[in-house]
């Protein structure tokens, strides 16, 4: 084996080596963009979690106030 198949060969690798690490850092940067993304979606699950829970509870009361209305309405109507 002469020292130019030799260093055809170290060129080989280093230029393998080097893709490898491209491919690596490219890798993390996508699992960073994809754990903020992960981060922001649980952010706005919780604020319509929290939205939700109110939504809830104004029906809640919505239906409490009519019900004790149509009970109003009812008891004046029999009079």
């Amino acid at each position: 084996m002469s020292s130019d198949d030799g260093e055809l060969e170290n060129q080989a690798e280093l230029e393998e080596e080097t893709r490898l690490i491209n491919q690596v850092l490219e890798l993390q940067h996508t699992v960073e963009d994809l754990s903020a993304r992960v981060d922001a979606i649980k952010e706005e699950n919780l604020k319509l979690k929290s939205e939700n829970q109110i939504l809830g509870q104004y029906i809640e009361n919505l239906m409490l106030v009519s019900s004790v209305v149509q009970t109003t309405d009812s008891k004046s109507k029999r009079k």
